[in-house]
């Protein structure tokens, strides 16, 4: 049995709000910590995006492994880069949907 629970990052398109939302929901029901995107109603400046974008990757090294939230398979550019991200740094990586 470990110290703690395990902790998952969720990575995915800001597009997949309401799938990473019930990936979050499912996970924790299953007594997993979820460590999600940050999230914002409308629009946000190139600014925020690059500080989120960081703080994104920071979260990534809370976690024990990483959940790519890809319906249809799509992954877009900023996904891409924390994937790339992961991997670099040692992390597992699972995926929702097939790439």
């Amino acid at each position: 049995m470990p110290d703690r629970p395990e902790i998952v990052c969720l990575c995915g398109s800001a597009r997949f709000a309401d799938e990473m939302r019930a990936a979050n929901r499912d996970l924790t029901l299953a007594g997993v910590i979820v460590v999600a995107p940050g999230e914002a109603d409308g629009l946000i400046t190139h600014e925020q995006k690059t500080a989120l974008d960081a703080l994104h990757l920071r979260k990534i090294d809370l976690a024990d492994r990483v959940l790519v939230v890809n319906p249809g398979g799509y992954v877009g550019e900023s996904t891409s880069r924390e994937i790339a991200y992961a991997r670099a740094t040692g992390k597992p990586i699972s995926f929702t949907d097939p790439v």
